[in-house]
């Protein structure tokens, strides 16, 4: 009888590598867990497997096992330094486009990584 495999809790990242002639999966949150496969889905095993191999490793060496990041509680707040001709800039577009310079960054930085994620632009 087969043991029951927990849920994975942590976020796989699969790319296809042309050098390694198949894909490799990275769990990012686990330093230097990766894993090479035929097929995304033979990647995404292996990683899982390979981040059972480091957080039994990790647990034995009482290294500190990080939290999945999308378990994490987290403020949504960020302070951000930037170059006063950078903020300049951002706050003449963001009031060209009638918005906060908050809700304008926000949708900035939503839109490069893709997210989709549009806030409240009213």
């Amino acid at each position: 009888m087969r043991s029951k495999r927990r849920p994975f809790k942590y976020r796989i990242v699969v790319r296809y590598s042309e050098e390694d002639e198949g894909y490799i999966a990275v769990v990012p949150e686990l330093r230097g867990c990766s894993a090479w496969g035929e097929t995304e889905q033979g990647a995404i095993e292996a990683v899982k497997e390979a981040a059972s191999v480091w957080l039994e490793t990790a647990k034995a060496n009482n290294i500190e096992i990080p939290v999945p990041l999308d378990r994490e509680a987290v403020s949504g707040r960020y302070a951000l330094r930037m170059p006063p001709e950078l903020y300049r800039e951002l706050a003449f577009e963001a009031k060209a486009q009638g918005l906060s310079l908050n809700q304008f960054i926000v949708h900035k930085l939503s839109r490069a990584v893709g997210s989709g994620f549009q806030g409240n632009l009213s």
